[in-house]
């Protein structure tokens, strides 16, 4: 019944973590669209071989190209946030797993020791009243025969 749970978990974890990569998916494609198309056309006044302006555009132009590049660094920063998030809680779940494994090894180990010390007392116990029994066997034969 646990195993259901949890592979409806995973199910439910795998699609909010798709939702969320077309959600950043969708954001970079607008991003590019909106913020970074005029990149690709031809600014008035400037000259394509050279890099001098034929006008004075200058300012216009670096304030735009500086918000683009805060925009698409901020865009950056807030995927690799969520992603380093993620990557931050699954290390700190693996750190309790692996503790949660050592312990149990540790247990299993005792638990192993301890049905070692068991056996080896059954197996005393079981020579000495096999032992025993032959002795009596001995004894009640010695007894008939004289």
């Amino acid at each position: 019944m646990s195993a259901i749970r949890s592979e409806q978990t995973e199910a439910k974890d795998d699609d909010s973590n798709l939702a969320a990569v077309s959600e950043v998916e969708a954001g970079i494609r607008d991003f590019v669209r909106n913020d970074i198309a005029y990149l690709r056309r031809p600014v008035p006044g400037m000259v394509n071989n050279s890099s001098e302006t034929t006008t004075g555009t200058e300012a216009p132009l670096e304030a735009t190209t500086e918000a683009t590049v805060n925009s698409v660094n901020s865009l950056i920063q807030r995927v690799a946030g969520t992603s380093l998030g993620e990557i931050e809680k699954l290390v700190s779940e693996l750190e309790s797993l692996r503790d949660l494994l050592h312990a149990e090894g540790q247990r299993v180990q005792r638990e192993i020791s301890g049905y070692a010390q068991l056996s080896q007392a059954a197996m005393k116990s079981t020579r000495l009243i096999a032992d025993n029994v032959a002795q009596w066997k001995r004894t009640a034969d010695g007894l008939r025969h004289d």
